[in-house]
């Protein structure tokens, strides 16, 4: 099987992107598995599908598959991905706001430049039962035990499940125990991503991110936008917010309840290519 694709990224976190407009993608989990490998394969932390949509308000649908195979919600730095995509094989305009269809639901894009683009997240759902988290009521705090200690954490959905721990120090040994602990926290049925955030003013914030099927990644969106809603609603931050991870910066914003969230950075091509297939 010979697979063209892009390879992307949106500050670090990395893609490969295939163009499926015309034919279904027919990749299973094994293969997904492949293609990720970072010495024998191509190495991502996402594959995303460009498809026809769904639902007929959205210009194009994405399918998002995480580096162990299995699915996924949503994806902030994929989504500005897509956009980009789509500019360059002429499907977008620099400038107009369309609508893309994702596995959770309608986004709006808009290019503000070929390689920068701002997107509509949706409003960030807190409901335990929307995460979903396992909680007996809605909260800013849940107490959560992980590794024999206590965390106190904060919990949302932004399409995907995020637990959100604030810290004092991104380069404390034990997150390295705490990213598994919490991406895999049986209170998180679906598993979890983890965000650890380090409030270093009212409008910056810094971030590592454990993601669920991926590990350790150099940044993302989802998780920039969870953290800096749970941070919201704790009143630490002001509605416009600088977020730096490893891999870059993203600009947050949120207005609180009742209105979306909006992310906005950069998406970049790094190069094209082809894929044989498992035997090769």
């Amino acid at each position: 099987m010979t697979l063209r694709f892009s390879k992307m990224h949106g500050i670090g976190n990395d893609f490969v992107m295939v163009d499926a407009r015309n034919a279904p993608l027919a990749l299973d989990a094994a293969e997904i598995r492949a293609m990720a490998d970072r010495h024998a394969g191509i190495g991502f932390d996402q594959l995303i599908s460009i498809e026809q949509p769904r639902d007929p308000s959205c210009r194009f649908y994405y399918g998002i598959w995480n580096a162990d195979g299995s699915p996924s919600g949503q994806c902030g730095n994929g989504v500005r991905c897509v956009a980009a995509w789509l500019h360059r094989a002429g499907e977008l305009p620099l400038g107009e706001t369309v609508r893309l269809e994702s596995p959770s639901g309608p986004v709006a894009v808009r290019l503000l430049a070929a390689d920068r683009v701002t997107v509509d997240m949706g409003e960030p759902a807190f409901r335990p039962a929307q995460i979903p988290f396992e909680a007996d009521a809605q909260a800013d705090r849940y107490a959560l035990d992980a590794g024999g200690e206590t965390l106190e954490v904060g919990a949302v959905s932004m399409g995907n499940p995020h637990v959100v721990l604030a810290i004092d120090d991104l380069d404390a040994p034990s997150l390295a125990r705490l990213g598994p602990l919490l991406t895999g926290h049986a209170r998180f049925p679906e598993g979890a991503n983890a965000g650890f955030a380090q409030v270093v003013d009212r409008s910056h914030v810094r971030l590592r991110v454990h993601e669920r099927g991926s590990g350790w990644t150099l940044a993302c969106g989802t998780g920039a936008c969870a953290a800096m809603a749970v941070l919201r609603q704790r009143g630490a931050v002001d509605d416009r917010v600088h977020v730096d991870l490893p891999g870059g910066r993203l600009q947050i914003d949120w207005a609180g309840p009742g209105h979306t969230l909006w992310m906005t950075g950069p998406a970049a091509f790094a190069f094209e290519g082809e894929w044989l297939g498992m035997a090769h």
